[in-house]
């Protein structure tokens, strides 16, 4: 195996500059071969404090430098998701492979033209849901996978926080994809994809704030073989966010924030195994390790978070917004 040392340095871009991009930044630190080479913002203020942070190279004012900037490699896309579908095709026409934080886009035709664009330029496209690559979750898919406790019966997710209702913040920007359906309760509904596959019937129901932005959503999806998920996401309580797989010969829970690194019970008999995965990091760099072995390999789609899942996904959270009646 080639060591690590040789490896071709992956030079990272950031466009959007806000929580997520720290987290982000935090972990690409903690990669061997992989470098922050640009970062961009709105405004030059606060592109030059955040490169100064991690170490970045370059900072730039405006998402158009960043892309015509020759010695990107690969950028991570961390705006409103609103701008997701701007910003992947202006880094995808100059040829810079994109990964870009989830949701993907705001709607299924959006997905579609970002796919469409990244096969017309052979550029490689990844949806960042990190959850898919933590090995906490890996370790469970595995489990699930090959039955190792029996048939797979029902699951239940949840992903909840209260936060104080203000206008002027992003998560409750309806305009922006704000409210907990497109920001929080695409955990849960990843996790019933990722196990149960797509469902044969769909029933939701929504509280929302005076602005329109979904405020809770409680989702259940049903499928041909009985099984079950029972799915929620809310911005108006804190619930334990976890995701408990209920099935034939034991459960399997992964313990509160479920979506991030956790730890992972197996109950049976009464009896409960923990398992810790030792986390040193945040739990981003798993992506983007996945992420840079793609570029490497010269590939233009991930084997794991898929352009075929990704559509999957996205149609799914367009069913529930149109069966709560939430429009953007």
């Amino acid at each position: 195996m080639t060591k690590s040392t040789t490896k071709k340095t992956i030079n990272w871009g950031i466009i959007g500059l806000g929580n997520i991009a720290h987290k982000f930044a935090k972990d690409l630190l903690t990669i061997p071969d992989a470098k922050l080479h640009a970062v961009a913002s709105r405004t030059q203020e606060k592109s030059d404090v955040f490169a100064k942070v991690y170490g970045a190279t370059k900072a730039y004012s405006s998402y158009e430098a960043l892309a015509k900037d020759k010695d990107i490699d690969a950028v991570y896309i961390a705006t409103p998701h609103a701008l997701h579908k701007e910003n992947t095709t202006l880094c995808l026409e100059h040829g810079i492979a994109v990964l870009c934080e989830k949701p993907f886009a705001m709607n299924s035709d959006e997905v579609d033209m970002m796919i469409a664009k990244a096969k017309e330029n052979q550029v490689l496209l990844m949806e960042a849901l990190w959850t898919y690559f933590l090995p906490h979750y890996q370790y469970v898919l595995d489990h699930l996978k090959n039955e190792t406790y029996g048939k797979l019966l029902k699951l239940e997710a949840d992903f909840g926080f209260f936060k104080a209702f203000d206008d002027n913040s992003r998560l409750f920007n309806k305009d922006l994809g704000g409210g907990s359906l497109l920001d929080i309760g695409i955990y849960p509904i990843f996790a019933a994809l990722s196990t149960l596959g797509i469902p044969e019937n769909i029933e939701a129901n929504a509280t929302f704030f005076e602005n329109g932005a979904d405020s809770s959503c409680s989702i259940t999806f049903k499928y041909g073989d009985g099984s079950t998920a029972l799915l929620n996401s809310s911005l108006i309580e804190d619930t334990p966010t976890e995701a408990i797989f209920y099935c034939e010969n034991a459960t399997v829970k992964i313990n509160t924030y479920f979506h991030a690194p956790s730890t992972v019970s197996i109950i049976r008999d009464n009896n409960e195994e923990r398992i810790d995965f030792n986390y040193k990091t945040i739990g981003y760099n798993y992506e983007a390790i996945h992420f840079n072995e793609l570029i490497r390999n010269g590939k233009t789609e991930s084997d794991v978070m898929t352009f075929e899942f990704s559509k999957q996904l996205i149609k799914l959270l367009d069913s529930v917004r149109k069966i709560i009646n939430l429009e953007y």
